[in-house]
């Protein structure tokens, strides 16, 4: 699965005019009321012209081809990866490893910080991280971060708070004192 990475790319989730953390019966729902609208069948064609008719057509297979990845999970699963992998193929400005980062705890969420040339941070919290299948842990005043799914060395790219830079943290099991 390729993923376009021009400006105007619209992802499935686009298509489906709902967010990328929607849960299955969301898109099901967006997917059945975006059908409806664009089905050529319930549309009347005898006043559009070609273009238009076209048009619908093609609109219609982008929901049908949206709906039929994201409404998989092995499928959603696929393009959910290749979609963050290609916003990550942004210029980074560093690659930055884990004793690298300030550390910070307020109550069960921590947080890391890594301070740009701008003078702003980038930072990542405790919970962002799990939600990205990443697990922060702290032992002994040590923090470790590991792959949920056993990869030995992975990457989360942070952007800037205030200018247009980035950051990949790059994750590879090693503790933090």
């Amino acid at each position: 699965m390729q993923l376009a990475n021009d400006a105007v790319y619209q992802t499935h989730y686009n298509i489906l005019n709902v967010k990328e953390d929607a849960s299955p019966e969301e898109i099901r729902a967006s997917y059945k009321s975006a059908l409806l609208t664009s089905h050529p069948d319930k549309l009347q064609h005898t006043s559009q012209t070609n273009a238009d008719h076209n048009e619908t057509q093609t609109r219609f297979l982008e929901i049908q081809t949206a709906w039929e990845i994201l409404g998989d999970v092995k499928s959603r699963a696929l393009y959910d990866k290749d979609l963050r992998l290609s916003r990550q193929e942004d210029v980074i400005a560093d690659e930055v490893e884990l004793e690298n980062m300030t550390v910070e705890a307020s109550g069960d969420v921590v947080e890391l910080f890594y301070q740009c040339r701008c003078g702003d941070y980038f930072s990542v919290d405790s919970l962002e991280l799990g939600e990205m299948g990443f697990q922060l842990s702290t032992e002994n005043n040590k923090i470790s971060l590991n792959a949920h799914n056993s990869v030995d060395m992975a990457s989360v790219v942070l952007p800037c708070g205030s200018c247009s830079l980035k950051i990949r943290l790059i994750i590879n099991s090693c503790p933090h004192p």
